[in-house]
């Protein structure tokens, strides 16, 4: 599990990332808001613990704008204001969890965990079968109908046709792709992702030279659109 935590007083940030990973997960901390969305624009996290005031842009603005894109992932908000308003702001920016400052360490890491045991447990039955455009794919026997007729996929077109799919209508950039699919030990080129989307198109598409629903961003990733 991928953790961002940002922080920006260095000793709390020290010591949240150690027990963090102590826990067992990669923890990416980052000390400034502006920062923070670079990072989030191009990298996967499955929780995400943000302080209010940060440097630049605070806690409850990256809240916002994370949530615009992704519904999933999980947030904490960490806070030295423990009013009713504050937590009711974040609250409906997205935020999960809403923890005051100063707070028990022990009680921060049962948080994150219920919080990641949550998300994995709505996401235990995932994604088994979809349809779009008269095309059908099953996730888990690989088998699929396109345009052509039938076809057994491999298991990377699987994770990766599942892992856009999912994220309909999203930008999924090429390391997170890299990292879910591929794994952080072996990092294929580019040019091998995009040969899987033209590969999509050629199953899918009505005219694989016009895609409807498999689009290149350059510079950044893929999206399905639906």
């Amino acid at each position: 599990m991928r953790i961002l935590l940002v922080e920006d007083e260095e000793q709390i940030r020290k010591l949240i990332k150690m027990n963090l990973e102590l826990e067992g997960y990669e923890v990416v901390a980052i000390d400034n808001g502006r920062k923070a969305i670079d990072v989030i624009e191009g990298q996967h996290f499955d929780l995400m613990i943000l302080d209010v005031m940060l440097p630049e842009v605070d806690g409850f603005q990256i809240c916002q704008k994370v949530r615009l894109n992704n519904t999933k992932v999980g947030i904490i908000i960490l806070s030295a204001k423990d009013t009713s308003q504050d937590r009711i702001t974040g609250l409906k920016y997205g935020a999960d969890d809403y923890l005051t400052k100063p707070f028990n360490l022990e009680e921060l890491l049962l948080r994150v965990s219920n919080l990641l045991k949550r998300s994995s447990d709505e996401s235990v039955n995932e994604l088994e079968y979809y349809e779009f455009g008269g095309n059908k794919v099953n996730f888990v026997t690989y088998e699929a109908e396109g345009q052509n007729g039938n076809l057994r996929l491999t298991q990377k077109e699987v994770l990766l046709l599942k892992m856009l799919v999912e994220r309909k209508n999203e930008v999924v950039s090429r390391k997170e792709i890299l990292q879910n699919v591929w794994g952080y030990d072996v990092f294929p080129s580019t040019r091998t992702i995009d040969n899987f989307i033209l590969n999509f198109r050629k199953y899918f598409e009505v005219d694989p030279r016009k895609p409807v629903y498999f689009h290149s961003v350059r510079g950044v990733g893929y999206k399905f659109l639906i």
